[in-house]
């Protein structure tokens, strides 16, 4: 089944086309790479499916319903959940607080019976505590739901944004290079994490990642763009032995 569909996407910044035709179809539990040089247009693609942009051209169309003129937390209510390249958590909320806050769009809840503590607002907080808690336990952080993230190894930090991420449930998870700043032994549990959420939880994931070692390791299929473009597509494989890619991004150097 599709859960997205791309098409013609192309987005300008005045006189730059920061993205240019893009193309692409996501099925459901897929595991996809969106790789390609520093500047080509992939995280802008990402920001366009996350509603951080709106498309100059092109449609966006996710579980069967158009995207264009959404803002980002009513693109989170259809089902997309991400990550940032740069880690962007809260570092003086602890790791509970920032897994129970991105909760906030589903509170169920007003702000007077926050005021006046009612039986819906009670019930509704031990709902979130319950789903943060089970969450974090599930990614083996429980120990670390009193700490506060800046106190944490890089690597943990990783872990609690994806965790983050993981607690509004999505259809689609986009990770926007999550291997970025980790060392050898965090990128071989970076590759462990994704390979099981994505078995444990049957979502569709899409990822841009600079490490091929996470690329290749993780990704059935993979797209390359470079100055916004499509240059390739296929198997890891395939994309390994592509003079365009190897020219473009990977170097002469065997991978």
């Amino acid at each position: 089944m599709t859960l997205l569909s791309i098409n013609g996407l192309t987005q300008k910044f005045g006189g730059l086309q920061a993205v240019s035709d893009f193309n692409i179809t996501l099925e459901g539990g897929e595991l996809v790479g969106l790789i390609g040089p520093n500047g080509a247009g992939k995280t802008t693609v990402f920001n366009l499916v996350s509603g951080f942009y709106q498309p100059t051209d092109g449609e966006i169309v996710l579980n069967g319903s158009k995207t264009r003129g959404l803002r980002p937390h009513q693109v989170t209510a259809l089902g997309v959940a991400r990550t940032f390249q740069n880690i962007r958590l809260w570092h003086d909320m602890t790791v509970l607080d920032n897994i129970r806050v991105s909760q906030h769009y589903r509170m169920g809840y007003s702000l007077l019976d926050a005021f006046r503590r009612s039986k819906r607002y009670r019930e509704n907080e031990k709902r979130i505590d319950s789903i943060a808690m089970d969450l974090l336990e599930a990614m083996d952080l429980r120990q670390y739901a009193d700490e506060y993230p800046k106190n944490l190894p890089y690597g943990l930090q990783r872990r609690v944004e994806i965790a983050r991420a993981m607690s509004v449930k999505p259809k689609l998870l986009l990770l926007d290079e999550p291997a970025a700043g980790l060392n050898s032994a965090d990128v071989d549990g970076l590759i462990k994490l994704v390979r099981w959420i994505h078995k444990e939880f049957g979502i569709t994931i899409w990822m841009i990642e600079h490490q091929m070692k996470v690329v290749m390791s993780l990704c059935s299929w993979i797209k390359v763009i470079d100055f916004g473009s499509t240059i390739a597509e296929g198997t890891p494989e395939q994309i390994q032995s592509n003079p365009t890619v190897i020219k473009a991004y990977l170097g002469d150097d065997t991978i």
